[in-house]
């Protein structure tokens, strides 16, 4: 079974898609990375929904990858007196450290470091930004602050500090049970909320000692200015839109999902764009039009893979909305100024032999016309690698290691397949094209570019390219 487009799609589990039947259903649609949120998931969910999408995977005979993605740490208010209160524009108001207070004209913040980190002048939303105050006067337990937005504001509601670094950890206690019981589970990507620098990245990935690929969620303003650092740090990255267009000016957030996805590009990491891309598909089975160029958008910049969120974890149309993302992202991928745009925005190979040996492999299958390309891949380095081209071809990442079959589902244009790792040079090039041939990516007759590392079977050594005729037996 193959999908007739390279971009991949992301869809999120839960009320609405939690049955094997659901989740078959989405597979089938063009769901290739399963997503779950542990914002919303127990453990003995995460068992079932994990057990449910392996029984799809062994049905289909393809490998899915699971995303678990974290809560990360979440600020709210306490518990207002009588369980809300209008603010008015214009007016003055107290944040109070604390679960409550009794103090008229306050309200309660059980949050230490946020009184420790905020500076006068810095801007303090609620409610996903619906309320915008700014702190004029700061100190250990309290803030004046005026209104500048005003409305009314609930229990527990959400805060966001977009000026502020915050000094809190990026794994939670709640987030380090939810990693180690996910990483006891056959899950193949965690992603981790709210980074803000390097270092919340690397925390995690000591953590999980490379039993998944890590993926950092970009929703903060902090994290832009160490995106590289980040980037590097990370096997992924999400353009995070929800959190991101609350602290960010929502004018800022298309330009920034355009840096974000290219220097993900340019670094060879996958690169997702997420939230709202078909938000009135929760309750419409028809989207409008300006969701489908939202799709449309990051499809033409190449991202690899776009994400529906509560389309599919709650909507009434789960698998309509998986129809429409299918569609859209194969009727860019053949529109006539798609393969420009994807040229224009390559950038030159890195000074590596491996970088070296991809790039030439882009230009051989341009040049013979190739049917396909085949990557050895054993820790997956080659078909990311290959993946980074953004080929006009498929190609087909054969890996012996069925972990990384699953991983690797998730970069663009990647056909994975499992299959133990080849004996010698002629076992490189006849299996490839046995493979190809047997997969329907290329025909006999044709001819397809393999590249492989030497000695075989050695990570990341990526110094082979082959042109191999697919010929009759």
């Amino acid at each position: 079974m193959r999908r007739s487009r390279k971009t991949k799609i992301v869809a999120t589990l839960g009320p609405a898609s939690n049955t094997q039947e659901q989740i078959k259903a989405l597979f089938l649609a063009g769901v290739d990375v399963f997503r779950i949120n542990m914002s919303h998931t127990p453990h003995d969910k995460l068992t079932e929904l994990v057990n449910a999408v392996r029984n799809v995977e062994t049905d289909v005979g393809r490998p899915i990858a699971i995303l678990v993605d974290l809560q990360g740490p979440k600020l709210r208010l306490g518990k207002l007196t009588g369980g809300e209160r209008r603010l008015e524009t214009g007016s003055e108001i107290l944040l109070i450290r604390g679960e409550t207070t009794d103090e008229a004209n306050a309200l309660p913040v059980p949050h230490a470091e946020i009184f420790n980190a905020l500076s006068e002048g810095a801007n303090v939303l609620i409610d996903d930004g619906k309320v915008r105050l700014r702190a004029d006067e700061v100190s250990k337990d309290r803030v004046r602050a005026t209104v500048l937005q005003g409305g009314t504001v609930k229990n527990h509601k959400g805060m966001n500090l977009p000026d502020t670094l915050l000094p809190i950890p990026a794994l939670t206690a709640k987030d380090r049970a939810d990693l180690d019981y996910a990483l006891s589970l056959s899950i193949d990507w965690i992603a981790l909320s709210f980074v803000q620098r390097a270092i919340d990245v690397a925390e995690l990935r000591k953590e999980v000692a490379g039993r998944a690929g890590v993926l950092a969620k970009i929703e903060k303003p902090a994290a832009l200015h160490a995106l590289a650092e980040i980037i590097e740090m990370s096997d992924a990255v999400m353009v995070a839109r929800g959190d991101l267009g609350v602290e960010l000016p929502l004018e800022q957030v298309p330009g920034w999902q355009k840096q974000i996805v290219r220097a993900a590009r340019k670094a060879g990491k996958p690169v997702v764009v997420a939230t709202q891309m078909l938000e009135s598909m929760i309750t419409t089975a028809i989207p409008t039009r300006a969701e489908v160029s939202d799709v449309a958008t990051a499809v033409f910049e190449g991202a690899d893979a776009v994400m529906l969120s509560a389309e599919t974890a709650a909507g009434q149309f789960p698998v309509e909305a998986v129809q429409v993302m299918d569609r859209t992202a194969q009727s860019v991928e053949n529109d006539p100024n798609y393969r420009s745009i994807i040229e224009a925005q390559r950038v030159p190979p890195e000074a590596t032999m491996p970088d070296a040996i991809l790039s030439a492999v882009h230009d051989v299958t341009n040049t013979i016309r190739a049917a396909a390309i085949v990557c050895w891949t054993k820790s997956g380095s080659t078909g990311l690698r290959g993946a980074r081209e953004r080929p006009a071809v498929p190609i087909l990442a054969l890996t012996p290691n069925k972990a990384q079959a699953r991983r690797l589902t998730l970069a663009w244009g990647l056909h994975c397949v499992e299959t133990e790792d080849a004996h010698d040079l002629d076992d490189v090039a006849v299996r490839a094209c046995q493979i190809a041939l047997d997969q329907e990516f290329a025909k006999r007759g044709d001819r397809i570019v393999v590249t492989a590392g030497l000695p075989l079977g050695t990570p990341g050594a990526t110094n082979l390219l082959r042109v191999a005729i697919v010929n009759p037996k």
